[in-house]
């Protein structure tokens, strides 16, 4: 149905919302609604331009304001808006219209053009940077000829109107390609009739090129084309930054859902097998797992028995065997045999899809972090604009200076109070202490994740691959020997199965028995020096598993008695010294595992963790997450597994070790490497000293403004000197920024 059969279709009383779009810019995202059962059409878009707390409050405000939406959310991290209300009351366009009304442009959502327009982008904003960081080394040369003949006779006017006309020669191309990203987003905030913080930067620099051409054309001896493109070389620091650090942090959705099949062997009626869509998929068809595949929906086995990796549900890496009646999560891999599934959900209520749910909504509630830049900003530019047009009345009706006088000294407060140092005060704190981390081995993949983690009250740990290193190793080792070893592995060579491999780690390279075959589910056998011998499952080998909830397998050489190889999973070698740190720095520690309770009371207590849970499921451990922050907790996630993603997104920070899954790590804000737990402390400890940094370089920036703002009211500076004391304060809260860079002094 299109947006005009919809005008005749809506009662009186709702045509504001129903009529057809009229700007040719405005996309009508009719084709792309999803109507669902329940009478609730749905709509993603991709929103560009969207970038602080601020944009997601003004556009879901927006949106939900319009008669019949039922929720608007924005994920900032991806630029992802899901729109929801009754079909029939809205016509889409409406949708796309009324953002376009708060100054956004939107299309219908396509990850790869997303991704694409990303990395545009990114290009756009270096290729920005490199022009106005070439036309002010250029500029500063021949602005430094000109300063140093102010104070002889060795320039004459000729020659200094000549460099002047070099320098805007060179000023005015490179001012209007470097400063697009923030002519672009100051002339959509003045369409919508709205303010941002790119307004008085673009009006600063066109000011600054209009009185410089005026100056030169008047012969005059100042011109101040430097300080323009000086502006614009600083600013695109700080936006370039920020862009490459958000970016990091866009793919743990798109990870996750690299997991479900994408088609799948359904069996039909007469027993023959075709290959179907996983989304074509309905409950009750009847699906074939081979070893290797991945359910692609949720669902109960029908038929066979196979070991199943369920690292997705619960965490664990030693597949666990699933037989007729036993639940089947989408995106779990069958590793050992062949059997048939009954579909008992679609793709989209699968458990997989739920994650993906829970991973957007986490990132949605990170977005809406407002960092401190983004406060000061909002106080910065009303403020700005005041002075300014008050500086030009004031000179211009009271103090009866002219035009030219006016419009100078106004320029002259627009530069001196530009956010050079308010733009760069957390970004250059976060480039210098992003930069420590990652030669200690963190990775910081959000820009905000610094402010986010220094503000934390309690740290939340998995427990396997976490707190453990998450591979099985021989617990047992010293009791069994050399030979019976060597014997095991060389059956266990032929296997692929973690508990095999591990013996194969323990023993070393060597031969491999002769006649060998696995038997799925069961274990490898095979013959040894004539001997008939097997290792797997204990009533295969013919011995009685002791009861204790270890993971276990046996091995038996002909009628020999079966030795018993126990297998744990080992703690990282300093866990109980992170847990002990983050204690002694005041904050929380809890523990929370998908994991049975015997193995997670063990790790818990070993590492000194008094308050823990386990047998959790992803959305337990949200659950978990929102009853503290109900509580005022601010938690900082500490994860591996694929069911940790959507707690590590959900949390207020988040960290993952570089063994992780990859949609762990992308849902992370910071990605640790090697085998210790250290680096959680580092973070930690750099975050808050990066947060006292950020927090100098504001207190200074309103220093310098309070200083300064007085003299360029009352005329005592020009541009140019307006512009150096703006560069100047640039650079003390760069310098303050690079103390972060200095070595830690040890902890005592």
């Amino acid at each position: 149905m299109s947006a005009s059969d919809l005008v005749d279709a809506v009662p009186a009383g709702c045509p504001s919302n129903l009529e057809p779009a009229v700007d040719a810019d405005v996309v009508d995202p009719s084709p792309f609604v999803r109507r669902m059962e329940d009478g609730t059409a749905r709509l993603d878009l991709s929103v560009q331009g969207a970038r602080c707390g601020g944009c997601i409050s003004k556009i879901e405000g927006g949106l939900n304001a319009l008669e019949g939406v039922r929720s608007a959310r924005l994920n900032l991290s991806t630029g992802k808006l899901s729109v929801a209300w009754r079909d029939g009351v809205l016509a889409p366009v409406a949708i796309t219209r009324t953002l376009a009304g708060l100054g956004y442009r939107a299309t219908p959502f396509d990850p790869e053009a997303a991704a694409a327009q990303e990395d545009r982008e990114g290009r756009f904003l270096l290729r920005s940077l490199a022009v106005a960081g070439f036309a002010s080394a250029n500029i500063m040369l021949l602005s430094i000829a000109v300063w140093a003949g102010h104070s002889g006779e060795e320039m004459g006017p000729a020659t200094r109107g000549f460099l002047h006309w070099i320098s805007g020669a060179i000023a005015l191309p490179a001012s209007l390609y470097a400063g697009r990203p923030f002519f672009r987003s100051a002339l959509n905030a003045l369409k919508a009739g709205r303010a941002n913080m790119d307004v008085p930067i673009s009006l600063a620099v066109v000011l600054a090129l209009g009185l410089s051409i005026y100056e030169t054309i008047h012969h005059g001896r100042h011109a101040y084309f430097d300080a323009a493109v000086m502006l614009l070389f600083f600013l695109l620091i700080g936006r370039y930054l920020d862009h490459r650090l958000r970016a990091r942090a866009r793919a743990a959705a798109r990870d996750l859902l690299a997991l479900q099949a994408t088609t799948a062997s359904r069996l039909r009626d007469d027993g023959a097998v075709e290959a179907v869509a996983a989304r074509d998929i309905a409950p009750g068809d009847h699906i074939l797992l081979a070893p290797g595949d991945r359910a692609p929906v949720d669902g109960v086995v029908l038929d066979g028995a196979s070991e199943v990796d369920v690292s997705l549900v619960t965490g664990e890496s030693a597949p666990v065997r699933h037989g007729a009646g036993d639940k089947l999560y989408a995106g779990v891999l069958n590793v050992s045999a062949r059997i048939i599934m009954r579909a008992e959900a679609s793709a989209d209520d699968s458990l997989l899809a739920d994650l993906t749910r829970l991973i957007e909504a986490g990132e949605q509630s990170k977005s809406k972090y407002v960092r401190l830049a983004d406060r000061a900003a909002a106080l910065y530019v009303p403020v700005v604009h005041t002075l300014a047009l008050a500086t030009f009345l004031g000179w211009f009706f009271i103090a009866d200076g002219g035009m030219r006088v006016a419009v100078m000294n106004a320029v002259a407060v627009l530069i001196i109070t530009c956010p050079g140092a308010l733009g760069l005060a957390a970004p250059a704190v976060q480039v210098v202490a992003t930069g420590r981390l990652f030669r200690d081995g963190v990775l910081v993949k959000s820009g905000d994740a610094l402010e986010r983690l220094a503000e934390v009250d309690a740290f939340i740990f998995d427990k396997t691959g976490t707190l453990t290193l998450g591979r099985m190793r021989l617990a047992n080792r010293d009791a069994i020997s050399e030979e019976t070893l060597a014997q095991a592995a060389m059956l266990a060579r032929a296997s692929r199965h973690p508990l095999a491999r591990s013996v194969v780690d323990a023993a070393g390279a060597g031969p491999l028995a002769d006649d060998v075959s696995e038997t799925p589910g069961c274990g490898v056998e095979g013959v040894i020096d004539g001997v008939r011998a097997r290792f797997g499952r204990g009533d295969w080998t013919g011995a009685e598993s002791h009861g204790d909830d270890a993971s276990e397998a046996w091995f038996r050489l002909g009628d020999g008695a079966p030795v018993r190889f126990v297998f744990e999973d080992a703690m990282r070698v300093d866990a109980a010294e992170t847990v002990e740190g983050v204690e002694a720095r005041g904050l929380a520690v809890e523990m929370l595992s998908g994991d049975r309770t015997a193995p997670a009371r063990r790790i818990a207590d070993a590492a000194g963790i008094n308050a823990w849970r386990a047998n959790l499921t992803p959305t337990d451990k949200i659950a978990r997450l929102e009853a503290l922050r109900d509580k005022d907790v601010k938690t900082a996630m500490v994860g591996d597994g694929l069911n940790d993603a959507p707690a590590l997104a959900a949390a207020h920070a988040s960290l993952s070790p570089g063994t992780a899954a990859d949609a762990s790590q992308a849902a992370a804000d910071f990605v640790f490497q090697g085998d210790g737990l250290s680096a959680v402390l580092k973070a930690y400890d750099v975050s808050k000293k990066a947060r006292r940094r950020v927090m100098e370089n504001f207190a200074f920036s309103t220093l310098y403004n309070i200083c300064a703002i007085p003299i360029a009211v009352f005329g005592f500076v020009t541009p140019l000197i307006a512009a150096l004391a703006m560069s100047g304060s640039s650079i003390v809260v760069t310098l303050n920024a690079l103390r972060l860079s200095r070595p830690p002094q040890p902890r005592r």
